[in-house]
This record gives structure tokens, sequence and C-alpha cells, in this order.
């Protein structure tokens, strides 16, 4: 990635946490999009040391689980259970096509095999999510890990403020831009605020897809302990889906708690906002140069293979 190293402001752990602190704070301000929360921990990740590095990804994490959660209280079960359907048959071949695709350049690029196969399945499937899942499975490295993450990270990022401009050049509806994204774009938390960005339909159709092809983590992880010789692999299932989908029943069948719907999903969407913040902040250049060229190239390209693919498929299709 270059021999040009940046180092970052050179702050007392006070000063640098009191920074960390306001910038996290604005994130929950009414004014903050998700790109723009992304942007501002972007610029942080180059300018100071993370304060609190070593808990970004487990924070990370949960609050995204959590803000996942708090937008079921938004949505129809009905209306979801369309959507999911029909993502269906794009979420089967994309992530077939892909997974197969990731396996063929791995080879001919010659990736090591864990780090190829962890970056189609995050590109596969759920980004980070399934990277998580599928690690333990495969016995991936640290090191592996790592540059999966980083790589899916980036193109995350990427595809946050790509997407919107792109669906409003091509005139995509709710509906398309929903499906699209949901089978594009790696993160369920650049999914959901790309979506956000794009409109409430997109976003609940993007999310219910998305969550929909999170589930394929399942079988895919018993398919990757056959081919990996592990039958006696740890399996993670996304568990919190099934939170989601609570309060989706929730919200359709138990009509006293409607009134208060709008202030769960509004404190859902700032916590989605502070999750690409925090995201954004675990993306400094060392990181961005740990990944490597040829692990990055690989994600590029199959990342454009599955939009370009899907784009043409919500056009023709949808």
């Amino acid at each position: 990635m270059g021999s040009y190293n940046f180092t970052p402001f050179k702050l007392s752990p006070t000063v640098r946490k009191a920074i960390f602190i306001f910038a996290a704070a604005i994130c929950l301000m009414p004014f903050m999009s998700p790109p723009l929360a992304l942007l501002l921990g972007l610029i942080l990740a180059q300018t100071i040391e993370h304060p609190f590095l070593h808990l970004n990804h487990q924070v990370t994490n949960l609050l995204l689980k959590i803000s996942v959660v708090g937008l079921g209280f938004g949505m129809n079960i009905f209306s979801a259970m369309r959507a999911g359907e029909e993502g269906l048959m794009f979420t089967v071949v994309s992530i077939v096509s892909v997974l197969a695709s990731g396996a063929l350049l791995g080879r001919l690029m010659k990736i090591e095999k864990k780090t190829s196969f962890l970056i189609s399945a995050g590109t596969a499937i759920c980004g980070g999510s399934a990277i998580a899942a599928l690690s333990p499975v495969v016995k991936a490295g640290e090191k592996q890990i790592s540059i999966a993450l980083g790589t899916i990270f980036i193109l995350n990022s990427i595809a946050l403020f790509a997407f919107p401009a792109i669906g409003h050049f091509f005139h995509l509806t709710q509906n398309q831009f929903g499906l699209w994204c949901a089978i594009a774009i790696h993160d369920t938390s650049s999914v959901v605020g790309a979506a956000c960005k794009y409109g409430t339909a997109a976003l609940e159709v993007a999310t219910t897809v998305k969550l929909t092809r999170a589930l394929w983590i399942i079988p895919v992880a018993f398919a990757t302990a056959y081919l990996f010789k592990d039958r006696d692999a740890k399996i993670k299932i996304p568990y919190f889906i099934g939170l989601f989908i609570a309060a989706m029943l929730v919200n359709t069948y138990v009509p006293f708690i409607r009134p208060a719907t709008p202030y769960l999903v509004g404190i859902a969407k700032a916590g989605l906002t502070l999750t690409l913040f925090l995201i954004g902040t675990g993306l400094s250049f060392s990181t961005i140069k740990s990944v490597g060229v040829k692990p990055l190239l690989e994600g590029l390209l199959l990342w454009l293979l599955i939009s370009a693919t899907a784009l043409w498929a919500v056009i023709t299709l949808a």
C-alpha cells in the first residue's frame, strides 16, 4: 500500500478521550446523518490515536444489534415478509456466485486460503458479522481476520457514500434501492445507513432482506465446517435477528405500543449513526495499509461483480 506513514497528533490520553467523547456526542445530534458520522470517524482515525481501540469492535457489534432490533419497532411483519420473499431469489443466487467467484479469484491471485474465504463470505452474506461467525469454523488467525475485516470495512465506507448517489442516477424506486443495497453492500450497518438516507420504504426493504440474508450464515457455516474438515467447529447463530422479528410482531399486533414506536425508531437510528462513527474510528491509515493489495483487490473485484449484477437484476427484474 505504499511506504508513506501517517503519524497522528501526539495528545495526552485525557485530551484524546475528551475529543473522542465530544465527537461521539455530536453523532447523536439530529443533524448528523450516517455518512457524515462515518466521515467524522474516518477523520478522527487519521488525526488522533483511538483512546478506546480495545473496546471498539465489541461496542460496535453490540450497538449495531441493538439498533437493528430497535428499527424493527417501525416495521410491519407482513410488509417485511413480502420484502424477504422478493429478495430470496436474489439472495440465493448472489451468495452462491460470490462464494464460487471468491474461491476462483483467491486461487488465481494466490491469496492465503482462509483470508480469501473470509473476504468472500463477508461479501456474499453480511460483512463483519459473517467473518466473525465463520472465523472460528475455519480456525482463522488474528491476522487473517483483521485483513478480511479491514477489506470489508474499507469497501463499506465507500458504499455508504456511493450507493445513494448511484441509486438516484438510475432513478431506482425505494423498493429497488432497498433490494440492491441489501444484496450489494457487505455490512448491515452500511446497508441500513445507505437505505436510511434513500428513504423510509427503502430502509424497510433493505433491513428485512439483509437480515434474511444474514440467516444464511448458518448453512454456510455447516458447509464450511465440512469443507475445512472440522465437524466439531463452533457455529455462531445470529440470535438478534429473532429479536428483530419479535419487535416487528409487537409493532404489528400490539396497538398500544405504537405511539412509542417513533421514539424507539429514532433512538435506533441514532444508535446506527453512532455505530458508523465507531466503525470509521477503527479505520486508521495503518489499518488500511495492513490489509495489503491482493486481498483488497479480491474484495474490490467481488464487490464490483455483485454490485453490477445486482443493479442490473433489480432494474430488469424487480
